[in-house]
């Protein structure tokens, strides 16, 4: 007779994974490191747990984007004050916070839950080639 495997807690193994955004297409790997924070690419996936990957994301202003999507995408952000409405181009943001970029991206693509921002948790985002997680051991991830 077989049984049913259920996978708890105490069965997650977790990596680390450091992938170079130089070149790569915003959604593409906003979509590609999703999947690995979610933990999809493993054979004990459960929706109910959080059985994902730690990522690490260096080169981040270095991120390629199809289209015109640098001047007519736009961010929104609200001061919680009337007339606090705030607005910025992708353009804009690259410059001033390139993490911030795939950080909205990959959060539009996990579970909005208190499930989903325990997974975002996980990912570490730099603008530049350095990052201080060395001691992690992250394996280069190709995308």
């Amino acid at each position: 007779m077989r049984k049913t495997y259920v996978t708890t807690p105490k069965d997650i193994e977790r990596q680390w994974y450091v992938v170079d955004a130089t070149g790569q297409t915003l959604g593409r790997l906003a979509s590609r490191i999703a999947t690995i924070l979610r933990g999809k690419h493993k054979p004990y996936f459960v929706p109910h747990l959080d059985v994902g990957d730690y990522v690490i994301v260096v080169n981040a202003e270095k991120i390629h984007v199809t289209g015109r999507k640098l001047d007519q995408k736009i961010y929104y952000r609200h001061s919680g004050y009337p007339g606090g409405l705030k607005e910025t181009t992708l353009r804009q943001q690259l410059q001033k916070h390139p993490e911030r970029v795939i950080i909205s991206a990959v959060r539009g693509m996990l579970p909005k839950n208190r499930l989903g921002r325990k997974m975002l948790k996980k990912l570490k985002v730099y603008a530049g080639p350095d990052h201080p997680h060395q001691a992690q051991k992250p394996q280069p991830l190709e995308l």
